[in-house]
């Protein structure tokens, strides 16, 4: 068994959080699937402002919404200058047996992902 790498994790989370967004009606300006990239997807819809969807995946599935607060500061500023909201969408994915073990291709996995979390 081979366990999930951070990249296919991160792709994973982003994958879903991608196919949330289509489902309320967004289209995709840009997406960035890079570790430590930010942000991941730019969304567009007529009559709104450009979106920015910051996504991180952890193996928290307790509470996966947390997120670094000087982190988020720093994006904030960024995103200000764009005239842009900017939205955070934490994503908790964990091994089934326990969060202890890493995620394993082809094994079940616990996925966590509440809302995403208007930041600005």
């Amino acid at each position: 068994m081979q366990a999930l790498t951070e990249q296919e994790l991160h792709n994973l989370g982003m994958n879903h959080v991608g196919k949330r967004l289509q489902e309320m009606g967004y289209e995709f300006v840009a997406v960035n699937s890079a570790l430590k990239r930010h942000p991941q997807f730019v969304l567009y819809k007529k009559g709104e402002p450009t979106i920015f969807v910051l996504v991180k995946v952890s193996n928290n599935i307790q509470s996966p919404s947390e997120y670094d607060v000087l982190w988020m500061e720093t994006f904030k500023e960024h995103a200000v200058k764009q005239n842009a909201k900017v939205w955070y969408a934490g994503v908790g994915i964990a091994n089934a047996e326990s969060i202890d073990l890493p995620v394993l291709k082809n094994q079940p996995y616990y996925f966590a992902f509440e809302d995403f979390i208007e930041i600005l």
